[in-house]
């Protein structure tokens, strides 16, 4: 006698089997979502990150916190997240430093490529090239012409070394064969004051770090530091529309998480960023700070990582840059 399996016995083990995955996607997120972000309270990530709060907080159905880690040139607050457990609670907002690292820190406690799993980009921004107003040029033209006549003689400021202003600055030099001295300063609140006070010539940060001393006159504009213009500045040419094309450099800020996080959970992650960025309100407010929302896939945040990864590595060794 021939037994014949009992069909609806067989879809109910196969539904209960399926089970355990199934209820693990709906119950996230069950608590509340927490975003680190590398860096002291008050700067341009860390801005960027609580405007978010409140709509991301909507789309995930759970309240979000910013968890300020800084130090470090921003390594210890993306360690922190690396070693934190793959459960989609804890994620971090980071930039374009990100592909940095591995080339400026001869012992970084993390791989970021193996040990953070994309989720999506949140913005771009370009970086803004600002002079003192003491300073005798008007365009990217005339520093190059100064710069030459002067060498060694003019200095500009950074946020620090190793970061993606300081490698903008030696693209910069090597590209226009000028002798303008680094000085890198421990955060863009140091590096700001300091170029107003005059003590440091010029300076290149994000957009809105400095946009709001450009406004008051203290600070002059030079040139933005993408190809593309940026949206609160239209009227201001980039160093590429000035004659220096193979310098173009944006800062993105996106959210990673930990490396073995489960997929389903990466995607409801995605797709609440998504749905926080389609908010009308949230999108020109980061745009009125100079952040360009920029959200995409998790495939593209990782082919950005690479890519910038491979463009800033042969710049961190022809000029030498060492982080200790």
């Amino acid at each position: 006698m021939v037994l014949k399996p009992n069909m609806g016995c067989y879809w109910l083990a196969a539904a209960c089997g399926m089970l355990p995955g199934l209820v693990y996607a709906q119950a996230f997120p069950s608590k509340q979502l927490r975003i680190v972000v590398a860096f002291p309270p008050g700067g341009p990530i860390d801005l960027v990150a609580r405007m978010m709060l409140a709509k991301f907080g909507e789309a995930m159905g759970q309240s979000v916190i910013v968890d300020n880690r800084g130090g470090a040139g921003g390594t210890i607050g993306v360690d922190h997240t690396a070693k934190s457990a793959p459960d989609g609670y804890s994620m971090v907002l980071s930039s374009t430093s990100l592909a940095i690292y591995p080339h400026v820190y001869p012992k970084l406690p993390f791989d970021a490529f193996r040990d953070l799993a994309p989720v999506v980009m949140v913005s771009t921004t370009p970086e803004l090239l600002v002079a003192h107003p003491s300073l005798p040029v008007k365009n990217v033209k005339e520093l190059i012409a100064l710069a030459k006549a002067r060498p060694g003689q003019l200095n500009a400021a950074s946020t620090g070394n190793g970061g993606l202003p300081h490698l903008v600055i030696e693209l910069f030099k090597a590209e226009t064969g000028t002798q303008i001295v680094h000085i890198p300063y421990g955060g863009a609140a140091a590096a700001t004051t300091n170029t107003m006070g005059g003590h440091t010539q010029l300076m290149i940060a994000d957009v809105p770090v400095l946009l709001p001393h450009v406004q008051s006159g203290k600070l002059r504009p030079l040139a933005t530091t993408s190809a593309k213009r940026a949206t609160l500045l239209p009227d201001l040419p980039s160093i590429a529309e000035q004659g220096v094309p193979k310098v173009d450099a944006a800062n993105w800020y996106g959210i990673f998480v930990p490396g073995k996080t489960p997929r389903d959970i990466i995607d409801r992650l995605n797709a609440g960023i998504h749905k926080a960025l389609a908010d009308k309100e949230l999108r020109d407010r980061l745009t009125s700070r100079g952040a360009d929302p920029a959200p995409g896939t998790p495939e593209q945040l990782a082919a950005m990582l690479k890519t910038d990864y491979n463009k800033w590595g042969p710049i961190v060794k022809a000029a030498n840059v060492k982080v200790d």
